[in-house]
C-alpha cells in the first residue's frame, strides 16, 4: 500500500510561486500516473493536474493551463506542482493521488486515483 504526503504549501501574495511535492512511500510511484486535485472551501474537489506513467504526457485543468507545471522524479519516488502566477482563486488545498492501474496515461478524473495524503493548504492572498 502507498501512502502520499503532500508539502510545500503556505501564503503567498498573488502573482507569486509555490512548489508542492507529493512524497510516495510503502512502494514506488514509477509504472503509475499521478495526478494533483483541489479542495476549496465549500466546493468538491476538482482536477488540477496530471501526469502519464512515463513521465511524457501530462494535462491540465483550463484554469490552470499556461500557470502550473507537473513533474516527477521516479527516482526520489516525488511528484511535484509548480505553480506560477498565483491567484486568488487558486485558494485550496492540494491533494496529490496515484492511478489505481499501472502503465495509463495522465487522467483528469478522481475516481481513477487513490491513496490520497494529507492535503497541503494552498492560501493565495494580499
Amino acid at each position: 500500500q502507498v501512502q502520499l504526503v503532500e508539502s510545500g504549501g503556505g501564503l503567498v501574495q498573488p502573482g507569486g510561486s509555490l512548489r508542492l511535492s507529493c512524497a510516495a512511500s510503502g512502494r514506488t510511484i514509477r509504472g503509475y500516473a499521478m495526478g494533483w486535485f483541489r479542495q476549496a472551501p465549500g466546493k468538491e474537489r476538482e482536477f488540477v493536474a496530471a501526469i502519464s506513467w512515463g513521465g511524457g504526457g501530462t494535462t491540465y485543468a483550463d484554469s490552470v493551463k499556461g500557470r502550473f507545471t507537473c513533474s516527477r522524479d521516479n527516482a526520489k519516488n516525488t511528484f511535484y506542482l509548480q505553480m506560477n502566477s498565483l491567484r486568488p482563486e487558486d485558494t485550496a488545498v492540494y491533494y496529490c493521488g496515484i492511478h489505481r492501474r499501472a502503465y495509463y496515461s495522465a487522467s483528469s478524473r478522481d475516481a481513477d486515483f487513490h491513496s490520497w495524503g494529507q492535503g497541503a493548504k494552498v492560501t493565495v492572498s494580499s
